[in-house]
């Protein structure tokens, strides 16, 4: 899998700050990590913090499938690569990949579906044509990669 062709959509350095008891990366911290990793994928396709406050709009997880592969440590520098895989008018399915730079090596993944949402009726809400037509195009361009998303199979958009 080469994930070479993925925007980077976050890189970090590992803080003390982030190890548990076991002397490795606490769960949490990935979260947090593959959360600033969807805002850089949403930032691409005009989700931004500008647009959700001219357009009291925002977006929610709906449902998220960690896989953790690999220990991250203190110290070590990571990137986060992002992947669409689907959309709908008001969804969106994408899949993030940690890697961990000194070792080339994958460490995590999460696949994620995201609804946009109305802000003043804290619904779901189609999103406009200017984000649905930039993730198609990143859409477009990911599924023409050579390998198939490594997808938990349960979650659609």
């Amino acid at each position: 899998m080469d994930l070479s062709a993925l925007p980077i959509t976050y890189r970090a350095v590992i803080p003390d700050a982030y190890l548990d008891e076991m002397g490795h990366m606490n769960v949490m911290w990935y979260t947090h990590l593959f959360s600033m990793g969807a805002w850089g994928l949403f930032q691409m396709v005009g989700i931004t913090l500008e647009y959700f406050k001219a357009n009291n709009a925002g977006s929610f997880a709906l449902e998220q499938h960690f896989t953790y592969l690999k220990e991250v440590r203190v110290g070590q520098h990571i990137t986060i690569r992002s992947r669409v895989l689907g959309r709908t008018a008001k969804r969106l399915h994408s899949m993030h990949f940690m890697t961990i730079d000194e070792l080339d090596v994958l460490a995590a993944t999460v696949e994620s579906v995201n609804t946009h949402v109305d802000l003043k009726v804290r619904r779901s809400s189609s999103m406009p044509p200017h984000i649905t037509e930039a993730i198609d195009r990143l859409l477009t361009e990911h599924t023409r990669l050579s390998w198939a998303a490594p997808v938990c199979g349960s979650m659609k958009v």
